[in-house]
């Protein structure tokens, strides 16, 4: 059995680390190593990393790298891509870094390369792209295809909303494109309330074709579609299936060779640059999405082989675990200041909490310590505006992952620097902050002072890359994953499985009938459970 993690020398030596730095200041850290914000940097495949403006020594880097080889993170890295079941839950590999690797990679899992399997969904994807983007692939009405809804849930809808937005600046302005998860059919109807049935091709991506949100959706989708198309074969026209159940997609209507597979070794939340992504690949055509696979992979190799003392996503995922488990700090602001970027924290919420959002081990124990922090973010400067004010005087400690680019893909005037100004003021304000002392040397009144002063000290990373290209994205997003994986390894738990999301799941299949039948049922829920059911049904009247 796994020695306890809070048994490990090396985080007890933490602990008493933690204990013995909490009262330093950033500003002694920095006055008593001039050089520190050259020093505590890296940078790998374009991406550099200032984290200078955290609360560590080198002596908290020494003791995170004695805590990794303590925890066995080589062994458990060369798992992954080695491709064993590491997701032991499930009884699963985790092998999304095979969706990126190159034509001549070997990976294999039970005993066979999975390279070319991949290469030949990304191939028959780019084939159905570039025949859509030029025009050739025609509904049933022989009229293009202009609009592209995809409709999926979780990883199915995040990673391809994300991405979309990300690298709009790359898509085909002639094609719209339009993204349904909730079940809530309000989505569906402000998605598709402006198409034209005749033009409009549906991506269904579930993995197993019965996930309920996502086929609800899809058959008020074939209703909605079939409303003006009338023929049942118009949905072999103007519907292409993201699945493994070949049965379903053709019960469906669905042509199956226009079914696009995926593997039981890429959890959803890792999928978005397997066949879920081919909403993307048709925005961006598939010479792009192919860079964006090449930043991912480079990223890969970067975690795969470099040191951990220079490897961002070790770095980074030691400096979550610092936080989150030697200062009590429950959230993580994720801060992009790069409007493209503006669904990447939400992306990352399912990343992260649905990874590491665990309560016992790998093998079954408790844990006695936090796991996965609370990630939430929103564009700068429109989050300046809104909520910094608690992360500079609020009485939360919440480490900050500024993310912003050397140029701007929209240069306008002054724009793109005082943008950037804003990233590196706020990282210095929330550094360095503003004592008394300063503010009454600005004759500031005495009243006014304690409302004035700021009292710095509050952790940030600071990213920054060239500009916003597919390559990046990728780059950003492997990182981030890697950065999961180093916390989910030390903190001994699966970051591969969900268990947490079923339960509500199972519950709601059993409610959805309690609903809708004409006569009452016997309810056998909790008081509260059974009220708020009678009370709907009494007021499940839709309104006009």
């Amino acid at each position: 059995m796994t020695t306890p993690l809070k048994q490990l020398p090396a985080w007890k030596a933490l602990e008493a680390h933690a204990s013995s730095i909490k009262a330093t200041h950033l500003r002694q850290l920095f006055a008593d190593d001039p050089s520190r914000g050259e020093r505590l940097t890296a940078e790998a495949e374009g991406i550099f990393l200032d984290y200078s403006k955290h609360r560590i020594t080198d002596e908290t880097l020494k003791l995170f790298l004695q805590l990794a080889e303590e925890s066995g993170l080589r062994e458990k890295l060369d798992a992954m891509f080695r491709g064993d079941k590491i997701n032991i839950t499930e009884n699963r590999a985790v092998l999304h870094v095979a969706l990126r690797a190159p034509k001549d990679a070997v990976i294999e899992f039970d005993g066979k390369n999975v390279v070319p399997e991949v290469h030949a969904v990304l191939d028959k994807m780019a084939a159905f792209a570039d025949q859509l983007r030029s025009g050739k692939w025609l509904g049933y009405t022989e009229k293009p295809i202009r609009n592209i809804v995809n409709i999926g849930i979780g990883g199915s809808d995040l990673g391809p909303v994300m991405a979309y937005e990300a690298l709009r600046h790359y898509s085909d302005r002639d094609l719209t494109f339009r993204f349904v998860s909730n079940v809530d059919g309000t989505d569906f109807h402000e998605a598709t309330r402006d198409l034209d049935q005749e033009e409009t091709l549906f991506i269904i991506s579930s993995k197993t074709f019965t996930t309920l949100e996502t086929m609800t959706n899809a058959h008020t989708a074939r209703a909605w579609s079939l409303g003006k198309l009338k023929e049942h074969a118009a949905v072999a026209r103007h519907f292409v299936a993201v699945s493994t159940n070949a049965q379903e997609v053709s019960k469906f209507g669905i042509d199956t060779a226009n079914m696009f597979g995926f593997w039981d070794w890429v959890g959803g939340r890792y999928s978005m640059d397997s066949a879920i992504g081919l909403s993307t690949m048709i925005a961006i055509g598939p010479d792009h999405y192919r860079a964006m696979l090449a930043g991912f992979h480079s990223m890969d190799e970067h975690f795969r082989t470099t040191p951990f003392d220079k490897n961002l996503p070790f770095l980074m995922g030691a400096l979550a675990i610092w936080y989150n488990d030697f200062f009590d700090a429950q959230t993580v602001a994720v801060l992009p200041y790069d409007q493209y970027l503006k669904r990447f924290p939400a992306y990352l919420q399912q990343l992260t909490m649905e990874s590491n959002g665990k309560h016992v081990t790998l093998d079954g124990r408790v844990v006695d310590y936090q796991t996965g922090p609370i990630f939430w973010g929103e564009p700068g400067t429109n989050g300046q505006h809104s909520f910094y004010q608690l992360i500079h005087q609020g009485t939360k400690l919440i480490p900050c992952d500024f993310i912003g680019f050397f140029k701007s893909l929209n240069p306008i005037g002054r724009h793109h620097d005082l943008l950037m100004s804003n990233v590196f003021a706020q990282a210095e304000a929330l550094a360095f902050g503003k004592t008394a002392e300063e503010l009454k040397a600005e004759n500031v009144a005495d009243w006014l002072i304690p409302h004035k002063t700021f009292e710095g000290n509050r952790p940030s990373s600071v990213l920054l890359a060239d500009h916003m290209t597919p390559a990046t994205l990728g780059k950003l997003i492997a990182l981030y994953e890697h950065s999961v994986f180093v916390q989910g390894a030390i903190w001994q738990i699966d970051s591969f499985d969900q268990w947490g999301v079923e339960l509500g799941k199972v519950l709601a299949v059993r409610i959805i009938p309690e609903l809708e039948s004409a006569e009452e049922p016997a309810l056998k829920h909790d008081s509260s459970t059974n009220a708020l059911i009678r009370k709907y049904r009494a007021h499940r009247r839709p309104t006009a």
